[in-house]
């Protein structure tokens, strides 16, 4: 067995080695500098740009082979069995002790040294100056952490040749764009690996609707001001519906006789009516006065299987920045500590998350072929497929834990 993987692994490293491929990647490199000219140039000088500037832009870029989802002409898309993402290993993983207490110890630390610019921007958009720096110590560690990819390499790799290529190009032509309005030199353009852009990491799209100047010099730097990057998050959720004087949410305890089927932003209900089917929070506390007439939706990202939460709609604000249940929860949390010292969830996340997404893909084709809404057959379990798989478990005199178990794939697997 080992003599067969090393021979392999030596036949693999040959190939990559070798001449042909050499002579195969020097071709795509040409046909990347063809399409540069001739489909993205067109396209920029038509939303402006300047000529100057597009060359400037591609002054020595070439494709960068290493980025994720590749798919160069002449080859066919796979997918591998393995599909990990934080977002849908195991949940507890989301919110180890590194990354919530560092964010948490810094963002305290930036409500002191930003108290000005937060409170202003709290002032102009309703977004609490806790959620702004939740947001920007998960983006991009308050600053802290380097951003250095070249954006024009990246989005010019994607928009060429991978698996989302239309939208990788308007976001190239977004980020010329950008370049061409004197916001930052091509060069210093930098980005993720997924062409997001500075400190609270925009889309180039995203820059143009919704960067703001937050140091009042004109500019909107989301690269190197501090000011710009807390007014440009407190832009984007305010622009995207946070309703002020609202909380994001809140953990709670699920009773018994509440099915873990209600969860999801289609099925809202009054704070207080939660409260009169037996939903409690956490430690005893009351729900605010205030919220009790508001919308709440029932959030359990692991099931019966960790915290639950009572959400408002500001959640759901919070999930147009990052569509990701656990993302906007970190959010939150996070920012509950930053500001009042707020604990760990009383709730524990438990053993779950652990199932190729191929598996999960192919229990949601089951629940599809019975009749259930699971959101599409993509391996990820979101609040459909979690209520799906509830509604099944009830439908077969099951207790509804509402999430993913291998042992599920022999009755449901397709």
């Amino acid at each position: 067995m080992i003599q067969r993987l090393f021979l392999t692994l030596t036949l693999s490293l040959a190939l990559l080695a070798s001449p042909a491929l050499a002579q195969d990647r020097g071709r795509v490199e040409q046909a990347f500098q063809r399409w540069l000219e001739q489909t993205v140039w067109p396209m920029a000088r038509r939303d402006g740009v300047s000529r100057r500037v597009f060359d400037a832009a591609f002054s020595g870029v070439t494709l960068n082979w290493d980025l994720p989802d590749l798919v160069p002409p002449g080859s066919k898309q796979s997918v591998p069995r393995r599909q990990r993402q934080a977002e849908f290993g195991a949940p507890s993983h989301y919110f180890n002790r590194g990354s919530v207490d560092g964010a948490t110890s810094v963002g305290r630390q930036m409500a002191r040294r930003h108290h000005a610019v937060l409170a202003a921007t709290e002032r102009a958009t309703g977004v609490p100056g806790r959620i702004l720096l939740a947001i920007w110590g998960r983006e991009s560690g308050y600053g802290q952490v380097p951003i250095r990819h070249d954006a024009f390499q990246v989005l010019g790799t994607k928009g060429f040749m991978s698996t989302r290529a239309a939208y990788f190009t308007d976001e190239l032509i977004a980020a010329l764009v950008i370049a061409n309005q004197g916001h930052v030199a091509p060069r210093a353009m930098k980005s993720s690996w997924a062409g997001a852009l500075g400190q609270p990491q925009f889309m180039p799209s995203n820059f143009l609707r919704y960067a703001a100047d937050g140091d009042g010099d004109g500019r909107q730097d989301i690269w190197g001001s501090e000011a710009d990057t807390i007014a440009s998050i407190g832009n984007y959720l305010a622009r995207h519906g946070w309703q002020t004087g609202r909380d994001w949410g809140f953990e709670v305890i699920v009773p018994p006789q509440v099915s873990c089927t209600l969860e999801g932003p289609d099925q809202g209900r009054t704070v207080a009516d939660w409260t009169a089917m037996g939903i409690q929070r956490v430690g005893a506390k009351p729900f605010p006065a205030s919220e009790l007439r508001g919308t709440g939706f029932l959030l359990m990202p692991a099931g019966r299987n960790g915290p639950a939460f009572l959400v408002t709609p500001n959640f759901y604000v919070l999930k147009d920045y990052n569509m990701s249940d656990l993302y906007a929860l970190f959010v939150g949390h996070v920012g509950d500590r930053i500001q009042y010292g707020m604990g760990d969830f009383i709730g524990r996340w438990g053993d779950v998350g652990k199932m190729y997404r191929s598996d999960i893909a192919a229990m949601q084709r089951g629940l599809e072929a019975m009749g259930h809404d699971v959101g599409g057959a993509d391996g990820l379990p979101g609040f459909k497929t979690r209520r799906s798989i509830g509604r099944w478990q009830e439908k077969t005199g099951q207790r509804a834990t509402c999430f993913p178990e291998p042992g599920m794939k022999a009755a449901l697997g397709r």
